[in-house]
C-alpha cells in the first residue's frame, strides 16, 4: 500500500488493504466523512451503526497518512505533561482529558474483542525515565501532575530495556497495536453496515446549500448530505485553525536485535529533548523492536536524513542491533495549547461541520476519540467532551507564547526563505534522487533529477499560503515549513492543508 512518502512504513509492509476505487452511485447521505485514516473510518463505522447512512472519501488512498505512519502507542500518558494541562486548563479538565484517553483505549479495546481483531494489541505498562538530576527534576512534576489526575503511577528501581538511568516511573494500562490490521476490519464491519467509501476522490469545496452539505469533487460532481466531517489530519485551505496549528515530523526505526530478550514488552519513554520512545512489533514470525523521536519543525531542518543517522547511533549506543530494517518519518500538529482541536468547525456558517486535529503525538488515541465526540455531536447535539475540546475556545493566556511564537515563525520563513536561495549557474550538480531551491536565471525553482535523469522543474511557492517548501531528502517531498503542506517531487499534492499542487514549468517551452 502507499503513503505520504517514499520509505516504507512497517505497517504498510506487513498489511494489505484492498482499494476501493469504484464510483459511487448514490449522491445523497447523512454524512459524508473526508478522510480515510483512523479518524474518518472509526467516525463512520460509528455513525453507520447508530443509523446513520455515511459516505467515506479519499483523496488519495486508505491509511495514506499518518495512519500509515504511526508508531501505534496506544497512551493514557499524553505527549502533553498533565501539568501543562492542568495549567492551561485546570485540574478538573485535566482529569476529565485523562478520562477521555482512557476512554479511547477502551473503544479500541472494544473493537478488537467485539469484531475478533487480530492486530497485535497488547496491553501493557508505559515506562519513562531519567538520566539526571534535570530530568529527574522534570520527571518529578509529570509524576505528580499523572496522580492528580486520577491515573496511577509509581517510582521503579528498573525498567525494561539496556538503557542508563537514574530515576524512573511506571503507569499502567496502556497498549500497542498493529494499526493497518485494526482499520482493516473497522472498515470491513463499516462496509458491512451498509457504508460507502471511494478513494481517488479529492473535495474541492463544501459549503451549505438549502440547509444542506454540498459537496463537490473532481469535474464538478457532487455529493449532498446533513453534515460533513474533516478528518483530514489538518482542516484543508486556510481558515481560524490554520494560525492554531504548528507541523512536525517524527522518525520512526525498526530493528532486529541480537538478542531476543532485549525486546520490551512494555513502552519505553526517555527525557531527552526531543525524547525518544520504544516499544516491539510483532507479525507472523518476526518481532522488531521500534524507536521513534529526533522531532522537528516540517520543512525545517537542513537534512532530514541524518535524522535517521542519529537515531541509529542513539540506538546502537543500547542496543546490540543486528540489522536495520525500516525507517520512515511522519507527521502531526501542535495546538497552542496541548489538546487538539475536535467538534464543530470554527468560522463555519453552518453548525454541520465538523473538524478533529491537533493530535500532537498522541494519533491513535485522540483519531479515535475523535470518532466518539463527533457521533455524540451528531447524534445527540451534545457530548461531555464537546467544551474541553472545542475548536473554537479562547483562551486569551493557555498556549498564547506558543501562538506567537509559531505565526513569528511562518511570517520568517515567508520572508527569509526567498533569500536564502542556491546560487548556481547550471543544473549539472544536481545528483540523481535530489530536489533543491535554486535561483536560476533570475527566477526562483523548485528543480528534482529522477533516477533516471529526467528533470523536473516547479515553482516552489507552496499553494496555501505562499511559503517556499523545502525539499525533505529522505521521503523525496517538498515541504512547506509554515502550516506543513507537502507535495510529491512532480509537484502533485501528498498532504493538505493546501488544495492544489504546486505549478509546474514545461523546461522545453519556458526555457
Amino acid at each position: 500500500m502507499k503513503r505520504d512518502g517514499s520509505n516504507l512504513s512497517y505497517w504498510q509492509d506487513t498489511s494489505q488493504l484492498n482499494d476501493h476505487k469504484d464510483t459511487v452511485a448514490q449522491h445523497d447521505y447523512d454524512v459524508v466523512i473526508i478522510g480515510a485514516g483512523i479518524t474518518g473510518i472509526t467516525t463512520g463505522l460509528m455513525l453507520q451503526n447508530a443509523g446513520k447512512n455515511c459516505l467515506i472519501l479519499e483523496a488519495k488512498t486508505i491509511g495514506f497518512g499518518t495512519t500509515s505512519g504511526t508508531s501505534a502507542h496506544l497512551n493514557t500518558v499524553l505527549d502533553t505533561p498533565y501539568y501543562d494541562l492542568i495549567s492551561n486548563f485546570g485540574k478538573e479538565n485535566a482529569t476529565l482529558a485523562a478520562s477521555a484517553a482512557k476512554e479511547a483505549l477502551t473503544i479500541i479495546s472494544n473493537h478488537v474483542q467485539q469484531f475478533n481483531i487480530s492486530c497485535d494489541l497488547e496491553h501493557c505498562n508505559g515506562y519513562m525515565y531519567a538520566t539526571n538530576e534535570d530530568e529527574e527534576k522534570e520527571l518529578k512534576k509529570i509524576y505528580d501532575a499523572i496522580l492528580g489526575v486520577g491515573l496511577q503511577a509509581t517510582y521503579v528501581t528498573d525498567i525494561p530495556g539496556p538503557m542508563d538511568m537514574t530515576k524512573a516511573i511506571k503507569f499502567e494500562k496502556q497498549g500497542r497495536f498493529h494499526p493497518l490490521e485494526y482499520l482493516k476490519v473497522l472498515l470491513s464491519q463499516y462496509e458491512n453496515a451498509g457504508g460507502v467509501i471511494q478513494e481517488g476522490v479529492a473535495v474541492n469545496e463544501v459549503k451549505e446549500e438549502n440547509n444542506r452539505q454540498k459537496i463537490t469533487v473532481g469535474d464538478d460532481h457532487h455529493y449532498y448530505a446533513d453534515a460533513v466531517v474533516y478528518a483530514t489530519h489538518t482542516p484543508p485551505g486556510i481558515n481560524l485553525l490554520t494560525f492554531k496549528l504548528a507541523p512536525y515530523r517524527s522518525y520512526v526505526m525498526g530493528f532486529q536485535l541480537k538478542d531476543e530478550h532485549q525486546y520490551p514488552d512494555d513502552l519505553i519513554y526517555d527525557m531527552q529533548e526531543p525524547f525518544h520512545y520504544f516499544r516491539k512489533a510483532t507479525y507472523q514470525d518476526q518481532t522488531i523492536l521500534l524507536v521513534g523521536g529526533q522531532d522537528h519543525k516540517t520543512g525545517q531542518h537542513p537534512n532530514p536524513e541524518f535524522n535517521f543517522v542519529k537515531l541509529e547511533a542513539f540506538v546502537r549506543k543500547h542496543y546490540a542491533v543486528r540489522a536495520v530494517l525500516y525507517k520512515w518519518s511522519s507527521q502531526y500538529y501542535e495546538s497552542t495549547d496541548g489538546l487538539p482541536y475536535i467538534g464543530y468547525f470554527p468560522g463555519k456558517k453552518s453548525k454541520q461541520q465538523f473538524v478533529a486535529t491537533g493530535y500532537s503525538g498522541n494519533g491513535m488515541i485522540f483519531g479515535t476519540l475523535s470518532a466518539k465526540i463527533i457521533t455524540d455531536l451528531i447524534i445527540n447535539g451534545t457530548s461531555e467532551y464537546e467544551q474541553l475540546f472545542s475548536p473554537g475556545r479562547v483562551k486569551p493566556i493557555a498556549g498564547f507564547s506558543n501562538f506567537i511564537s509559531e505565526n513569528f515563525d511562518v511570517a520568517k520563513h515567508l520572508i527569509i526563505d526567498r533569500l536564502a536561495i542556491d546560487k548556481i549557474d547550471g543544473l549539472a550538480d544536481l545528483a540523481k534522487g535530489e530536489g533543491k531551491i535554486i535561483d536560476y536565471d533570475k527566477h526562483t525553482l523548485g528543480v528534482y533529477k529522477d533516477d533516471e535523469g529526467t528533470l523536473f522543474a516547479l515553482d516552489p511557492v507552496c499553494k496555501h499560503a505562499g511559503c517556499i517548501v523545502q525539499w525533505n531528502n529522505t521521503e523525496k517531498s517538498w515541504d512547506c515549513p509554515c502550516h506543513g503542506a507537502r507535495y510529491a517531487p512532480n509537484g502533485d499534492l501528498l498532504t493538505g492543508p493546501a488544495t492544489a499542487g504546486l505549478s509546474v514549468y514545461d523546461l522545453k517551452k519556458d526555457a
